[in-house]
């Protein structure tokens, strides 16, 4: 099965520490307080480069298709979160956007969509619950309205 990142969004937030393993305990709890369900939580970990690269650990939270990848790492004297939201592709997908067989394959629904956003805003919320706490400990300003959007990719195919 392929997998299709639509969702992405990052921060740096200036003068703070904290460890990757602090973070995503912190973002860990705050998902667990929102009763999504069906979700479960893992460690995953990716390459920074090559095949002989260092291992980087991210925070992964699941839900049905859909798989939230979430980043916290010192950057110079900040530190920086990202998620990515990826959907899992099955074998079928391709045949689901022909007219004919998407009515019979699962052509996105409404409903479909609308729970990939619930489980996208449940968890983005809970990152930035952990990440307005960091700010505020720091006595650094609450985030803008344009700077907590997400980037969407496309969810509707």
């Amino acid at each position: 099965m392929a997998s299709s990142s639509f969702s992405h969004w990052d921060h740096l937030i200036e003068g703070s520490a904290a460890t990757p393993m602090e973070f995503y305990k912190a973002v860990e709890e705050a998902v667990e307080r929102r009763q999504i369900p069906d979700a479960a939580r893992s460690r995953v970990n990716y390459r920074e480069g090559g095949l002989l690269s260092a291992m980087r650990e991210y925070l992964r939270v699941k839900r049905l298709s859909y798989t939230f990848d979430i980043c916290g790492a010192p950057f110079g004297t900040g530190f920086f979160v990202s998620w990515w939201l990826s959907e899992q592709m099955g074998c079928l997908a391709g045949f689901a956007q022909l007219p004919f067989l998407g009515r019979f394959l699962g052509r996105e629904t409404f409903y479909k969509i609308d729970t990939a956003l619930m489980f996208q805003d449940a968890v983005h919320n809970a990152v930035l619950e952990v990440i307005e706490g960091m700010r505020s400990a720091k006595g650094i300003r609450a985030l803008s309205e344009l700077e907590r959007k997400p980037i969407m990719r496309g969810l509707v195919r």
